[in-house]
């Protein structure tokens, strides 16, 4: 597949952004209103078209703008988002939250499961490889209009009583970084395309584990990323300290 053109690039990433704040297929008039592309609506529409056939797009209503498939939402984040770094004001207050429920790991991952759904507004779940699974925040999900489908939303709720599956889904492949992101649409699983989901490793004393926030494919990346990835160091640092 012949690389993106900037301008290409430039109008996914335009997209992807506006489709994560507004959960709406984006139009090309929108797109031009919104944002100075220098370029036509009708030049913005054809490009558009380009990036549907070559899978970056996806147009769920003949009459309706577009919106990111899962190798958009990948492309923009392996290649395209700006990660926004934690405050040294919210680096402290993670750490005070994690260090006071440090009296042993079930507590320490029972407040920082606590802790990153408070600071996402995310559901979030923590498994150890070798041990137990803690989760946080199941409300915020019907937050997201994604989960106004009660099969979506079942699903997602059915999978943390689901241990083997869990398991399955962060032990049971090669992770080529430290943190993964995962969308629903490719794990085959029905009712599962909206979902996306941000893990990270972390290494305890007697065993290994993952944390990970778990929401609609619109995560806010740039900004839980680095949330996800500091209580996961959070957590190594203070099991082996």
């Amino acid at each position: 597949m012949e690389p993106l053109t900037q301008r290409q690039i430039q109008i996914l990433k335009n997209i992807v952004e506006e489709y994560i704040k507004t959960a709406d297929p984006v139009g090309s008039d929108n797109l031009d209103r919104k944002f100075s592309l220098g370029i036509s609506p009708a030049t913005i529409r054809n490009e558009m078209a380009t990036l549907t056939s070559l899978g970056y797009l996806r147009q769920p209503h003949p009459s309706a703008g577009r919106i990111p498939s899962p190798r958009a939402m990948k492309f923009y984040v392996d290649q395209l988002m700006q990660e926004k770094q934690l405050s040294v004001s919210e680096e402290v207050a993670a750490k005070q939250k994690v260090l006071d429920a440090r009296q042993d790991f079930d507590h320490l991952m029972q407040g920082a499961t606590r802790a990153l759904s408070q600071q996402t507004k995310s559901l979030c779940v923590g498994i150890a490889e070798e041990g137990g699974v803690w989760h946080s925040g199941y409300a915020h999900i019907l937050e997201n209009p994604e989960f106004y489908n009660i099969d979506v939303t079942m699903r997602v709720l059915s999978l943390l009583e689901e241990e083997r599956r869990m398991r399955e889904m962060f032990f049971g492949r090669e992770w080529s970084e430290p943190v993964i992101v995962l969308f629903g649409e490719e794990m085959g699983w029905p009712h599962f395309e909206p979902v996306g989901i941000i893990a990270c490793r972390f290494t305890a004393p007697r065993t290994n584990g993952t944390l990970a926030v778990i929401g609609s494919t619109r995560l806010n990346y740039p900004v839980i990323i680095p949330i996800v990835r500091y209580f996961s160091s959070l957590i190594t640092q203070t099991t082996q300290a």
